[in-house]
């Protein structure tokens, strides 16, 4: 199976207000891509529709060879979400999260646990219940949960956000090492400052649409304009 994300003419509405507006946007296997925009502009929704967590109102989503509403199983097989704010069950601490997702994708490895704790800097927090973790502790494990198994999609909605600096360069790494392995990326974040460090590939949405859609090239030559010029850029184009 490819691991290619298509989408065609895709349109997500919530009543009468229209969330993704006939929406086109391929991205190629072992891609990773910063998804931005103002609050409200799609992208949760656009995240959430490729997962299968939501259905559109109109338009296709394939994945590699496959569509979230006909292969359920295999796309929560290949896509790791991490949904904002994560999804967590209060009463389970972070090692039995790690567990359970594992086995629920029946991939479960106890060495990749361990292994995913400490790359995230969690490990002390492995017997912590969900209910006694911070804000930034439930994003990292947000984190941790859309790798777990042999997830070759990664669907992070903001989940870089509210990391103190030591988590941020945690969280940062282990992104790093899984894009160099090949898994695909598409990460939502308000988060402009080194986002060309992760990401190849910068997506803005606004209103349902996508607005500007610039290659690693054209991030690069932006950077290079100074500390805030990606910044700057972002601003003209919403």
């Amino acid at each position: 199976m490819s691991y290619t994300i298509d989408i065609r003419h895709l349109k997500i509405a919530y009543g009468r207000r229209l969330a993704v507006n006939d929406l086109s946007l391929t991205i190629s296997e072992g891609e990773s891509v910063a998804l931005i925009g103002p609050n409200g502009a799609g992208k949760s929704s656009l995240l959430a529709a490729i997962s299968g967590q939501i259905e559109p109102q109109s338009g296709s989503i394939v994945v590699g060879d496959v569509t979230p509403q006909a292969h359920p199983v295999k796309i929560k097989k290949a896509v790791g979400f991490s949904e904002q704010p994560p999804i967590l069950y209060e009463f389970l601490t972070v090692l039995e999260h790690l567990t359970l997702v594992g086995e629920i994708r029946g991939q479960h490895d106890d060495e990749q646990c361990i292994d995913l704790l400490n790359t995230l800097g969690i490990f002390d927090l492995r017997n912590r219940m969900a209910r006694e973790l911070s804000f930034g502790m439930r994003q990292r494990l947000g984190l941790a949960l859309s790798l777990i198994g042999d997830t070759k999609i990664l669907l992070l909605d903001e989940t870089l956000n509210g990391l103190d600096p030591k988590a941020f360069r945690y969280a940062r790494d282990t992104l790093g090492n899984q894009v160099r392995q090949g898994k695909t990326l598409l990460l939502s974040t308000h988060i402009l400052t080194g986002v060309e460090r992760l990401c190849q590939r910068l997506i803005v949405m606004n209103e349902g649409n996508i607005v500007a859609d610039i290659s690693e090239e054209d991030l690069s030559k932006i950077v290079e304009q100074g500390p805030y010029a990606i910044e700057d850029w972002y601003l003209e184009q919403v």
